[in-house]
């Protein structure tokens, strides 16, 4: 590895790049990096000078080509713009790998980042870099070592070594390549035990407000929607994840006193009016959601809060439900993944279609805004697993449910299907695949995306989600023809007033604010 001149306490960049996305996609959002704040938060805790620098907070709305990629845009500052704000005393560079579907951006950033801070440590981070360590160190010699898993306590440990001039090789959960490039892998992933005590994210002066100007967040919108995690890790396997690959199956929920006591400063610091919870698994014990939503009655706490993630029924009873609808759940997502039962117990998903459309049913009878998200063309899949899950889909938009969108399965590193057909010989770790990754489910015009089901031709299966996913919200919108109108207020209409009940609309407003701002630099630009 390289060698490093220290001097006191070392100056920390934390660097989040551009969203990537596909040209003329809807569903790329920007939404605020609180990854990044919670590992600036722990670091600036133990005393350390951490700053972050997040292409996506202040490039909001701009988009701009990748170079050598045609078809691939960048969502935020471009590389060159971001790495000009970047200090050049900077001692440690963190930068988040998150989206493997973001790879070949971020090893660029990173290549660059390395010329202009040629003596600076340089570490990546995220689910990416978690799932594909050794490929990541080798695909980006500029990059030094990467933190798997929970980045808080094991990048807090890379500085301590960093400062303290001792061997990377005694920090456990990381790895790097030595000076002979051998693979060193410190082992598993070390996870938070007393996530109660884990320090508030680090926020910098003006950033939320950037996203809240320009309406940005990470599922429907009202005027100041903050982030926040109810809890740590999801304990299901599902075999198309890549959560426990990240995380483990080792789930912790938050304690409800701290939880409130963050609402609490939130609402006294920025006078928020929302809450966004981005858990991969919000839901799954009924007596701590109910004891959530009693606390929030109690304390007079008049806000909105929503799971734009995706969670489990099985708390989701009719009590429950209307606790949540009482204390202004504005959005709820459902996850059945699919419609066809075997495709269900194939993938490990240990949920049954109707216990889950039993509460949807009950979570629309209580007037909740829903969402529920499916995916077809699994590597098991024939055409009658594809017919279940859109029949199913056309029921669940006939039942009220506000959004039904359809996924074309995405071969995710880190999760158990990705491992076999890696195995297999049917993914190579590319540029294009990596790219492949991030078309395949964010512009739904495109015919040839790649798949992985040796049964049903890529083409068809790209019919098949567009077509009735523009069929889901057809029924939807037949059926409850107030929705038509709800959309083109809360779309076209100005102001707080008129704020985006469903992702839907939320997308379109942003493509129509990136519209604004592409119309405005191309004025500028003939001056």
């Amino acid at each position: 590895m390289r060698t490093y001149q220290k001097n006191g306490v070392p100056k920390v960049a934390l660097i989040r790049g551009p969203v990537v996305s596909a040209e003329g996609a809807l569903n790329n959002e920007a939404t605020p990096a609180i990854g990044l704040a919670y590992v600036a938060g722990y670091a600036r805790d133990k005393g350390y000078h951490v700053e972050i620098y997040d292409a996506v907070a202040e490039g909001l709305d701009a988009v701009n080509p990748f170079p050598g990629r045609r078809g691939i845009v960048t969502l935020g500052l471009t590389i060159e713009e971001l790495v000009s704000r970047v200090p050049r005393d900077v001692d440690v560079v963190g930068v988040s790998g998150m989206f493997s579907g973001e790879w070949p951006v971020v090893r660029t950033l990173i290549e660059r980042l390395r010329q202009l801070l040629p003596d600076a440590l340089v570490v990546a981070g995220g689910e990416h870099a978690t799932a594909l360590s050794e490929f990541t160190l080798r695909d980006c010699s500029a990059l030094d070592l990467v933190v798997k898993g929970e980045g808080e306590v094991t990048f807090l440990e890379v500085l301590e070594a960093y400062r303290n001039d001792r061997d990377f090789a005694d920090v456990g959960g990381i790895c790097f390549l030595n000076d002979d490039g051998e693979l060193i892998d410190n082992g598993g992933l070390p996870r938070m035990r007393q996530i109660d005590k884990i320090p508030r994210p680090y926020w910098p002066e003006g950033y939320m407000e950037k996203f809240w100007n320009n309406g940005k967040s990470f599922g429907v919108q009202t005027a100041r929607d903050m982030p926040m995690l109810a809890s740590r890790g999801c304990p299901y396997q599902c075999t198309f994840c890549s959560s426990p690959s990240m995380w483990t199956t080792r789930y912790v929920l938050r304690d409800i006193d701290d939880l409130i006591a963050e609402i609490k400063e939130y609402k006294r610091r920025y006078d928020i009016t929302a809450i966004q919870f981005y858990d991969l698994t919000a839901v799954t014990k009924k007596r701590w959601i109910v004891e959530f939503c009693e606390r929030l009655k109690a304390e007079g706490l008049d806000l909105k809060w929503s799971l734009p993630s995706g969670t489990r029924s099985e708390a989701l009873d009719f009590e429950t439900l209307s606790l949540m609808r009482d204390t202004n759940c504005n959005y709820l997502v459902y996850a059945p993944e699919s419609g066809a039962p075997e495709t269900l117990n194939l993938v490990q998903k240990r949920i049954t279609l109707e216990s889950i459309t039993a509460s949807i049913r009950t979570a629309k009878q209580v007037g909740l805004v829903l969402r529920a998200n499916l995916i077809i063309g699994f590597p098991h899949e024939h055409r009658r697993h594809v017919y279940q899950t859109i029949w199913y889909g056309l029921k669940l938009a006939a039942i009220g449910v506000d959004e039904v969108p359809v996924f074309i399965f995405s071969a995710y590193p880190g999760s158990q299907i990705f491992k076999d057909l890696h195995a297999k010989g049917q993914v190579h770790l590319d540029d294009s695949y990596f790219y492949g990754l991030q078309t395949l489910n964010s512009k739904f015009n495109v015919l040839n995306p790649t798949t992985y089901n040796p049964h049903i031709p890529a083409a068809e299966l790209a019919i098949y989600r567009t077509a009735f996913m523009l069929a889901n919200y057809l029924v939807g919108y037949v059926r409850y023809p107030s929705r038509i109108f709800r959309t083109l207020r809360n779309t076209f209409g100005k102001g707080t007033a008129h704020q985006s009940m469903t992702v839907l609309e939320h997308r379109i407003k942003d493509a129509m604010a990136r519209k604004k701002v592409r119309k405005r630099m191309e004025r500028e630009s003939f001056r």
